[in-house]
């Protein structure tokens, strides 16, 4: 385990990161001062003050500087990232243009824009533009050529209904009792992020124990939810107040149990078992029958794994397909087996043998 793991460090985040050690982390969730070009103050229509982003640490002299300093952080986070690993970064219009233009620059490869649409975003009080309802994340592995990084896909497709996740999130900002407070009650940080949008990214992305790096930790999103999902975190923030309050803040995070955060996996990730190997194990012979789903098609198991309809002879794909005159066909669940209660996948022996080889 990182001597780093579970630590907030106070700092510079370059700085910081640079005194990391190389490939250590698994992913990088970046979200960084957004050079917001504010034209004086913000004002409603009732002439009250708008609370936005002013702070010192969101100012650049000019783009020129910012762009420097987005490309010596990405650079920083390349170098301690692993070669499996990926970054997401969060951004609005005024920054996310030259932070992906920097993220192809210094390497990283590109894998999706995602566009975070709030359910309640703030309206826009003058009515010279749209509202602007959204932000968007760029997710990016390490490089082109860089070894595969983690994607969760079928926990994402569960979590959205067992639909395939698309690139539009819809979820509120944060607000209620999830919004951090200083010690006057007021909110601690103009930008926090909600909780369920890390929870996306994380879940998304990482497996469990993976280390995950987050060079402007801001009041600790990123540190929060990682622990209540037995993910590791390290947290760079320049702002001591901002540390202390992320400090208590993941302190009262309770962790999920470990069984609980088992998330459904990919059957490209399980070991290929081949129709041969059924038959083999003795849980089909050669001469049983298997049936399509209906019951209409029949075909022949013989002794090297290949079935026969008629004079017809092939794979399970390939006369699942024949019979159904379609170019392809996933036979695992096209055949099927007869039972005391009706017909069965053979998909079913598969899941057998691949229960027994992990025992």
């Amino acid at each position: 385990m990182s001597p780093f793991a579970d630590r907030i460090i106070i700092g510079d985040c370059i700085a910081q990161m640079n005194a990391l050690p190389e490939k250590s982390v698994d992913l990088v969730f970046a979200d960084p001062p957004y050079n917001l070009q504010l034209g004086g103050e913000l004002l409603r229509p009732d002439n009250s003050r708008v609370d936005a982003v002013d702070d010192h640490w969101d100012q650049f002299a000019s783009f020129e500087a910012y762009d420097a300093f987005t490309v010596a952080w990405l650079t920083a986070c390349r170098r301690v990232l692993k070669d499996d690993g990926a970054l997401w970064v969060i951004g609005s219009y005024h920054n996310i243009f030259r932070v992906g233009r920097a993220l192809q620059d210094t390497g990283f490869w590109i894998l999706n824009d995602v566009i975070w649409r709030k359910a309640n975003p703030m309206p826009n009080f003058k009515g010279t533009r749209f509202t602007n309802a959204h932000e968007t994340l760029i997710w990016a592995a390490k490089g082109a050529g860089a070894r595969r990084y983690a994607f969760n896909y079928d926990a994402m497709k569960m979590a959205n209904d067992e639909v395939q996740m698309r690139s539009d999130w819809a979820l509120p900002i944060c607000s209620g009792e999830e919004r951090v407070k200083d010690e006057a009650g007021a909110k601690a940080h103009p930008t926090q992020k909600p909780e369920a949008l890390l929870h996306r990214v994380i879940l998304a992305s990482t497996e469990v124990g993976d280390l995950i790096l987050d060079p402007f930790f801001g009041v600790g999103t990123t540190g929060a939810v990682a622990r209540r999902l037995g993910r590791r975190f390290i947290g760079i923030e320049r702002e001591p107040h901002y540390a202390a309050l992320a400090e208590t803040r993941i302190a009262k995070v309770a962790p999920v149990a470990p069984a609980d955060l088992d998330v459904m996996g990919s059957k490209k990730s399980e070991p290929r078992i081949p129709f041969g190997q059924i038959v083999e194990a003795g849980l089909l012979r050669p001469g049983d029958t298997l049936w399509c789903p209906k019951g209409q098609h029949r075909a022949r198991v013989r002794a090297d794994g290949s079935l026969a309809v008629g004079s017809l002879t092939g794979s399970i794909h390939k006369m699942g397909a024949i019979v159904q005159s379609q170019p392809a066909c996933n036979g695992w669940t096209f055949w099927h087996i007869r039972t005391d209660k009706g017909l069965a996948p053979i998909d079913a022996l598969r899941a057998r043998v691949r229960a027994e080889m992990a025992g």
